[in-house]
Protein backbone atom coordinates (compact mmCIF):
# COMPACT_ATOMS: atom_id res chain seq x y z
CA UNK A 1 0.00 0.00 0.00
CA UNK A 2 0.82 3.93 -0.11
CA UNK A 3 3.53 5.20 2.41
CA UNK A 4 4.21 8.60 3.44
CA UNK A 5 7.43 10.32 4.45
CA UNK A 6 9.10 9.94 7.81
CA UNK A 7 6.96 12.22 10.15
CA UNK A 8 6.70 12.81 13.95
CA UNK A 9 3.63 10.21 14.77
CA UNK A 10 1.26 11.03 17.21
CA UNK A 11 -0.44 7.49 18.27
CA UNK A 12 -3.70 8.06 15.62
CA UNK A 13 -1.09 8.34 12.91
CA UNK A 14 0.64 5.61 13.77
CA UNK A 15 -2.75 3.81 13.64
CA UNK A 16 -3.51 5.02 10.08
CA UNK A 17 0.44 3.88 8.87
CA UNK A 18 -0.40 0.22 10.22
CA UNK A 19 -3.62 0.07 8.64
CA UNK A 20 -2.29 1.78 4.69
CA UNK A 21 0.74 -1.20 5.10
CA UNK A 22 -1.46 -4.14 5.97
CA UNK A 23 -3.60 -2.91 2.91
CA UNK A 24 -7.08 -3.34 5.31
CA UNK A 25 -9.50 -0.44 6.74
CA UNK A 26 -8.77 1.85 3.90
CA UNK A 27 -11.08 5.38 4.49
CA UNK A 28 -10.94 8.00 1.18
CA UNK A 29 -11.69 11.24 2.43
CA UNK A 30 -13.13 13.23 -0.88
CA UNK A 31 -13.25 16.72 -1.00
CA UNK A 32 -14.68 19.64 -2.97
CA UNK A 33 -14.90 23.59 -2.55
CA UNK A 34 -18.92 23.66 -4.66
CA UNK A 35 -21.42 21.05 -4.35
CA UNK A 36 -21.54 20.97 -8.51
CA UNK A 37 -17.59 19.77 -8.46
CA UNK A 38 -19.12 16.77 -6.22
CA UNK A 39 -22.47 16.36 -7.66
CA UNK A 40 -23.61 12.78 -7.98
CA UNK A 41 -20.64 11.12 -5.46
CA UNK A 42 -23.20 11.23 -2.43
CA UNK A 43 -26.64 10.06 -4.92
CA UNK A 44 -24.29 7.53 -6.12
CA UNK A 45 -22.70 6.51 -2.08
CA UNK A 46 -24.13 3.08 -1.22
CA UNK A 47 -25.53 3.19 2.42
CA UNK A 48 -24.67 6.95 2.65
CA UNK A 49 -25.27 8.65 6.57
CA UNK A 50 -25.01 12.36 6.80
CA UNK A 51 -23.40 13.89 9.37
CA UNK A 52 -23.40 17.69 10.03
CA UNK A 53 -19.92 19.23 11.96
CA UNK A 54 -18.57 22.88 11.66
CA UNK A 55 -21.40 23.80 9.27
CA UNK A 56 -20.32 21.48 7.05
CA UNK A 57 -22.08 17.59 5.58
CA UNK A 58 -19.88 15.16 5.83
CA UNK A 59 -21.25 12.24 3.88
CA UNK A 60 -20.21 8.57 4.85
CA UNK A 61 -20.64 5.43 2.60
CA UNK A 62 -18.96 3.55 0.12
CA UNK A 63 -17.79 5.02 -3.53
CA UNK A 64 -17.17 1.95 -6.19
CA UNK A 65 -16.99 -0.67 -2.53
CA UNK A 66 -14.28 2.22 -1.10
CA UNK A 67 -14.79 2.90 2.26
CA UNK A 68 -15.52 7.32 1.85
CA UNK A 69 -16.30 10.72 3.21
CA UNK A 70 -17.56 13.00 0.73
CA UNK A 71 -17.16 16.79 2.15
CA UNK A 72 -17.87 20.64 0.79
CA UNK A 73 -15.26 22.49 1.85
CA UNK A 74 -16.51 25.69 0.37
CA UNK A 75 -13.99 28.00 -0.98
CA UNK A 76 -10.24 29.06 0.30
CA UNK A 77 -7.58 27.75 2.37
CA UNK A 78 -8.83 28.38 5.76
CA UNK A 79 -11.94 26.69 4.79
CA UNK A 80 -10.32 23.66 2.71
CA UNK A 81 -7.52 23.13 5.71
CA UNK A 82 -10.07 22.88 8.63
CA UNK A 83 -12.34 20.13 6.64
CA UNK A 84 -8.90 18.30 5.98
CA UNK A 85 -8.16 18.21 9.67
CA UNK A 86 -11.77 17.04 10.40
CA UNK A 87 -11.52 14.16 8.12
CA UNK A 88 -8.56 12.95 9.74
CA UNK A 89 -9.03 13.30 13.16
CA UNK A 90 -13.11 13.15 13.72
CA UNK A 91 -13.72 10.81 10.69
CA UNK A 92 -10.59 8.60 10.43
CA UNK A 93 -9.81 8.85 7.03
CA UNK A 94 -6.44 7.41 5.70
CA UNK A 95 -6.44 9.32 2.67
CA UNK A 96 -7.67 12.31 0.98
CA UNK A 97 -8.34 13.12 -2.82
CA UNK A 98 -9.49 17.05 -3.59
CA UNK A 99 -10.92 17.35 -7.03
CA UNK A 100 -12.48 20.56 -8.44
CA UNK A 101 -11.63 22.86 -10.79
CA UNK A 102 -8.84 25.13 -11.41
CA UNK A 103 -7.85 28.21 -13.91
CA UNK A 104 -5.10 27.17 -16.44
CA UNK A 105 -1.53 28.33 -15.19
CA UNK A 106 0.61 27.70 -18.08
CA UNK A 107 -0.54 28.15 -22.10
CA UNK A 108 -0.33 24.91 -22.98
CA UNK A 109 -2.77 23.74 -20.62
CA UNK A 110 -6.15 23.97 -22.19
CA UNK A 111 -9.97 24.46 -20.79
CA UNK A 112 -11.10 21.26 -20.16
CA UNK A 113 -7.50 19.75 -19.32
CA UNK A 114 -7.06 17.67 -16.53
CA UNK A 115 -3.76 18.75 -13.85
CA UNK A 116 -2.83 15.84 -11.17
CA UNK A 117 -0.89 18.02 -8.66
CA UNK A 118 2.75 16.43 -8.22
CA UNK A 119 3.64 19.20 -5.98
CA UNK A 120 1.45 22.18 -4.59
CA UNK A 121 2.66 25.75 -3.27
CA UNK A 122 0.85 28.21 -1.81
CA UNK A 123 1.73 31.19 -3.88
CA UNK A 124 0.36 34.15 -1.61
CA UNK A 125 2.21 32.61 1.50
CA UNK A 126 5.36 35.74 1.91
CA UNK A 127 7.28 35.82 5.35
CA UNK A 128 10.00 37.56 3.83
CA UNK A 129 12.74 38.48 5.12
CA UNK A 130 12.38 36.26 7.51
CA UNK A 131 11.84 33.11 5.60
CA UNK A 132 11.71 32.92 1.83
CA UNK A 133 9.03 33.57 -0.14
CA UNK A 134 6.60 30.69 -0.40
CA UNK A 135 8.36 29.21 2.36
CA UNK A 136 5.62 27.96 4.98
CA UNK A 137 7.30 29.51 7.97
CA UNK A 138 8.66 26.67 10.82
CA UNK A 139 8.14 23.92 7.93
CA UNK A 140 11.36 24.37 6.04
CA UNK A 141 9.26 24.03 2.74
CA UNK A 142 7.20 25.52 0.27
CA UNK A 143 6.40 22.95 -2.25
CA UNK A 144 4.25 20.31 -0.55
CA UNK A 145 4.74 17.09 -2.58
CA UNK A 146 1.45 15.00 -3.48
CA UNK A 147 1.56 10.78 -2.57
CA UNK A 148 3.32 9.54 -5.73
CA UNK A 149 1.54 6.04 -6.03
CA UNK A 150 -1.93 7.45 -5.22
CA UNK A 151 -1.48 10.33 -7.92
CA UNK A 152 -0.82 8.19 -10.40
CA UNK A 153 -3.80 6.15 -10.29
CA UNK A 154 -6.03 9.29 -10.20
CA UNK A 155 -4.13 10.32 -13.41
CA UNK A 156 -4.45 6.98 -14.78
CA UNK A 157 -8.14 7.45 -14.18
CA UNK A 158 -8.81 10.14 -15.28
CA UNK A 159 -6.51 8.86 -18.79
CA UNK A 160 -8.97 6.01 -19.06
CA UNK A 161 -12.43 8.74 -18.89
CA UNK A 162 -10.64 11.03 -21.19
CA UNK A 163 -10.33 7.49 -23.74
CA UNK A 164 -13.41 5.77 -22.89
CA UNK A 165 -16.42 7.99 -21.05
CA UNK A 166 -15.30 11.58 -22.45
CA UNK A 167 -17.27 11.80 -25.72
CA UNK A 168 -20.67 10.10 -24.28
CA UNK A 169 -20.73 12.18 -21.01
CA UNK A 170 -19.80 15.37 -22.39
CA UNK A 171 -22.56 16.82 -24.38
CA UNK A 172 -21.84 17.65 -27.74
CA UNK A 173 -23.05 21.15 -27.34
CA UNK A 174 -20.68 21.88 -24.11
CA UNK A 175 -18.06 20.69 -26.14
CA UNK A 176 -18.80 22.76 -29.16
CA UNK A 177 -19.17 25.89 -26.38
CA UNK A 178 -15.94 25.65 -24.27
CA UNK A 179 -13.64 24.08 -27.33
CA UNK A 180 -13.11 20.35 -26.07
CA UNK A 181 -11.69 18.94 -28.63
CA UNK A 182 -8.80 16.91 -27.10
CA UNK A 183 -8.48 17.41 -23.77
CA UNK A 184 -5.15 16.05 -22.13
CA UNK A 185 -4.28 15.13 -18.86
CA UNK A 186 -0.99 16.99 -16.96
CA UNK A 187 0.94 16.94 -13.81
CA UNK A 188 2.94 18.63 -11.71
CA UNK A 189 2.93 21.86 -9.95
CA UNK A 190 -0.01 23.80 -8.63
CA UNK A 191 -0.41 26.88 -6.86
CA UNK A 192 -2.96 27.87 -4.41
CA UNK A 193 -4.09 31.55 -3.09
CA UNK A 194 -7.10 33.54 -1.41
CA UNK A 195 -7.71 34.97 -4.69
CA UNK A 196 -9.50 34.11 -7.64
CA UNK A 197 -7.08 34.38 -10.23
CA UNK A 198 -8.41 36.75 -13.66
CA UNK A 199 -5.68 39.13 -14.86
CA UNK A 200 -3.17 37.82 -17.35
CA UNK A 201 -0.63 39.82 -15.50
CA UNK A 202 -1.28 38.40 -12.39
CA UNK A 203 -0.81 34.74 -13.86
CA UNK A 204 2.59 36.16 -15.62
CA UNK A 205 4.23 37.32 -12.18
CA UNK A 206 2.84 34.11 -10.97
CA UNK A 207 4.88 32.14 -13.91
CA UNK A 208 7.73 34.36 -13.25
CA UNK A 209 8.26 33.27 -9.90
CA UNK A 210 6.76 29.45 -9.94
CA UNK A 211 8.83 27.72 -13.02
CA UNK A 212 6.88 24.57 -14.15
CA UNK A 213 3.26 26.17 -12.90
CA UNK A 214 0.31 24.09 -14.76
CA UNK A 215 -2.46 25.49 -12.31
CA UNK A 216 -3.82 27.68 -10.19
CA UNK A 217 -7.01 27.80 -7.78
CA UNK A 218 -7.81 28.21 -3.79
CA UNK A 219 -7.73 25.32 -1.89
CA UNK A 220 -5.37 22.66 -2.58
CA UNK A 221 -1.90 23.53 -1.24
CA UNK A 222 -3.49 24.13 2.47
CA UNK A 223 -5.20 20.22 2.31
CA UNK A 224 -1.12 19.60 0.83
CA UNK A 225 0.21 21.16 4.25
CA UNK A 226 -2.83 19.65 6.64
CA UNK A 227 -1.37 16.05 5.02
CA UNK A 228 2.03 16.68 5.30
CA UNK A 229 1.59 18.06 9.07
CA UNK A 230 -0.34 14.76 9.66
CA UNK A 231 0.94 11.82 7.46
CA UNK A 232 -1.54 11.39 5.27
CA UNK A 233 -1.52 10.38 1.75
CA UNK A 234 -3.06 12.81 -0.91
CA UNK A 235 -4.12 13.33 -4.19
CA UNK A 236 -5.49 17.00 -5.96
CA UNK A 237 -6.87 16.79 -9.15
CA UNK A 238 -8.47 19.61 -11.09
CA UNK A 239 -10.33 19.87 -14.29
CA UNK A 240 -9.52 23.24 -16.17
CA UNK A 241 -12.06 25.45 -16.29
CA UNK A 242 -10.73 29.01 -17.45
CA UNK A 243 -7.63 30.63 -18.78
CA UNK A 244 -7.39 32.92 -15.42
CA UNK A 245 -7.50 35.68 -17.57
CA UNK A 246 -9.84 39.05 -18.05
CA UNK A 247 -12.49 36.49 -19.38
CA UNK A 248 -11.99 33.47 -16.46
CA UNK A 249 -15.81 34.26 -14.84
CA UNK A 250 -17.62 34.14 -17.90
CA UNK A 251 -19.32 30.70 -17.72
CA UNK A 252 -17.45 29.66 -15.04
CA UNK A 253 -20.91 28.14 -13.34
CA UNK A 254 -22.14 26.77 -16.56
CA UNK A 255 -18.66 24.83 -17.07
CA UNK A 256 -18.70 23.61 -13.52
CA UNK A 257 -21.86 22.01 -13.19
CA UNK A 258 -22.63 20.63 -17.01
CA UNK A 259 -18.53 19.35 -18.00
CA UNK A 260 -16.22 19.85 -14.49
CA UNK A 261 -18.95 17.38 -12.24
CA UNK A 262 -18.84 14.82 -14.80
CA UNK A 263 -15.32 14.73 -14.84
CA UNK A 264 -15.02 14.34 -11.00
CA UNK A 265 -18.04 11.92 -10.80
CA UNK A 266 -16.50 9.59 -13.41
CA UNK A 267 -12.69 9.98 -12.35
CA UNK A 268 -13.33 9.72 -8.85
CA UNK A 269 -15.60 6.58 -9.62
CA UNK A 270 -13.06 4.77 -12.13
CA UNK A 271 -10.00 5.48 -9.19
CA UNK A 272 -12.42 3.89 -6.11
CA UNK A 273 -13.37 0.97 -8.49
CA UNK A 274 -9.45 0.60 -9.42
CA UNK A 275 -8.71 0.83 -5.70
CA UNK A 276 -11.24 -1.45 -4.76
CA UNK A 277 -9.92 -4.48 -7.46
CA UNK A 278 -6.56 -3.90 -6.47
CA UNK A 279 -5.85 -2.55 -2.98
CA UNK A 280 -2.69 -4.74 -2.73
CA UNK A 281 -0.06 -2.37 -4.87
CA UNK A 282 3.67 -2.56 -3.94
CA UNK A 283 4.47 0.30 -1.69
CA UNK A 284 6.38 3.47 -2.74
CA UNK A 285 8.02 6.29 -0.75
CA UNK A 286 6.40 9.61 -2.03
CA UNK A 287 9.47 11.25 -3.62
CA UNK A 288 11.15 13.87 -1.51
CA UNK A 289 10.15 17.62 -1.26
Amino acid sequence: MWKTRDLPTCTFTKKVLQSMNSGKNIRLGIISALHEEQEGLVEAMQGPATLIHGMRNYASGQVAGIDAVCVLSRIGKVAAAMTATTLVEKYGVTHILFTGVAGAGDAGVKVGDIVVAESLVQYDMDASPLFPRFEVPLTGLSHFQSDLHMSQRVASAALEFLDKDFETVIDGAERSEFGLERPRVHRGLIASGDQFISKRAHLAQLNGSLPGLLAVEMEGAAVAQVCFELGIPFAVIRTISDNANEEAATDFMRFVKSVASRYAFHIVTRFCADLKSRPNQPSRESAGV
